[in-house]
C-alpha cells in the first residue's frame, strides 16, 4: 500500500500531533470508542481521524471488531514512533514555556533623556507593585539612539520626545511637554522685560543638546515655522550630551539654554534658573511611547504602556 507522495513535504506526510495521541490512546484503552471519550471528541471523529491517517501514511493501523480495536503489526510500530514525537512535542512546548516566562520577567526601556530622568522613575516604581519579579533595564539616550536600540531588538518599549515616530515604529501619544528657555541670575536676559522674538533666538549661539535629540528638534522645527527665512540655528555655544549637562552650564551663566520644562521645575522655582518668554515660537511637544510595528508591547511592557496613560 502506497500513498505515491514521497515527495511531499514532511509536513504532508506525517499526521498531526492529535492524530497521533489518538493513536496512542486507542493502544492505551484497546478501544476506540473509550479513546475518543478519553481525548473528549465523538466516537465518528476519531475513526475518520483514524482513517485518514492510514490513508495519509498508506498503512492499516487498527483493526476494529465488536470486541473492540486492536493495533496491526504496522500500528504497534507507527504508535511507537508517535510517542517519541508526542514526548518530543511536550518537551518543545515546556521549553517555549520556560523562554516565554524568562521574556516576561524582563523588560528593557530605552528612553530619550527627559522622559528617563523625570517621568519614568515614578512609572517604575508604579510597574513594581504589579510586576516585582521584573527585572527592568534602561538606556537613556536622544531620540534617534531610542530609535536604533527598538529597530535592532535591544528594547521592548520606548520613549522619544521628537517630532514623530520614527522610521519604522509604532507608538502612542503618552503625554506633552514644553520647551523653555532659561538662563542662569546673572546673565543679561535674566532682567529682559520683553519677550525674545523667533529671529533673535535663532540667531543666538545656544548651549543644546547634541544633534538627534528631541529637544534640538523641535527647537528646529519650531523656528522654521516661525521664520520664512529660516537657514538653521546659530552655531551653538556649547552641544552637550545630557540634560543635566546642559541645565548646569546655564546655572553657571555660560549662555542661554533650551530646556524641557519638566527638567526645570525645580530650578526655577528656586531662581537658579530665570524663564525668557519668547514669542511666535511654538515650543510645545508631544512625548510619545514607541516599539516596533512587528512587536507589539506584551507582559511587562504592555502595562508599563498603560501607566504611562493613567
Amino acid at each position: 500500500m502506497s500513498t505515491g507522495d514521497e515527495r511531499a513535504p514532511l509536513a504532508h506526510r506525517v499526521p498531526d500531533l492529535g492524530a497521533l495521541e489518538l493513536l496512542i490512546a486507542v493502544a492505551r484503552h484497546g478501544s476506540l470508542g473509550r479513546a475518543a471519550r478519553d481525548l473528549g471528541i465523538s466516537q465518528p471523529a476519531a475513526s475518520g481521524r483514524i482513517s485518514s491517517m492510514e490513508r495519509r501514511l498508506g498503512l492499516a493501523l487498527v483493526d476494529r471488531s465488536p470486541r473492540g480495536s486492536r493495533l496491526t503489526e504496522a500500528g504497534v510500530l507507527v504508535t511507537d514512533w508517535a510517542r517519541r514525537v508526542v514526548e518530543a512535542a511536550e518537551a518543545f512546548d515546556v521549553g517555549t514555556q520556560a523562554l516565554r516566562g524568562r521574556r516576561e520577567t524582563r523588560l528593557r526601556v530605552a528612553a530619550s533623556m527627559t522622559i528617563a530622568e523625570y517621568l519614568l522613575p515614578g512609572w517604575l516604581i508604579a510597574l513594581r507593585t504589579r510586576w516585582p519579579d521584573t527585572a527592568v533595564s534602561l538606556l537613556a539616550g536622544n531620540s534617534a539612539v531610542v530609535a536604533e536600540r527598538l529597530l535592532a531588538g535591544e528594547a521592548d518599549l520606548g520613549f522619544v520626545e521628537g517630532l514623530s515616530v520614527p522610521e519604522g515604529l509604532d507608538g502612542a501619544v503618552i503625554g506633552h511637554d514644553r520647551l523653555v528657555v532659561v538662563v542662569g541670575p546673572g546673565h543679561p536676559w535674566s532682567r529682559r522685560r520683553t519677550p525674545l522674538t523667533a529671529r533673535e533666538l535663532a540667531a543666538t549661539p545656544l548651549i543644546l543638546r547634541e544633534r538627534g535629540s528631541g529637544t534640538r528638534q523641535v527647537l528646529d522645527s519650531a523656528l522654521a515655522s516661525a521664520l520664512p527665512e529660516y537657514a538653521g540655528l546659530a552655531e551653538p555655544l556649547l552641544e552637550l550630551a545630557s540634560t543635566t549637562a546642559v541645565k548646569a552650564a546655564a546655572i553657571s551663566g555660560a549662555g542661554p539654554a533650551v530646556l524641557s520644562e519638566l527638567a526645570v521645575t525645580e530650578e526655577l522655582a528656586a531662581r537658579r534658573l530665570r524663564e525668557v518668554r519668547a514669542d511666535g515660537v511654538s515650543l510645545r511637544r508631544d512625548l510619545r511611547a514607541v516599539w516596533c510595528r512587528s512587536h507589539r508591547p506584551t507582559g511587562p511592557a504592555r502595562e508599563l504602556l498603560g501607566l504611562t496613560r493613567g
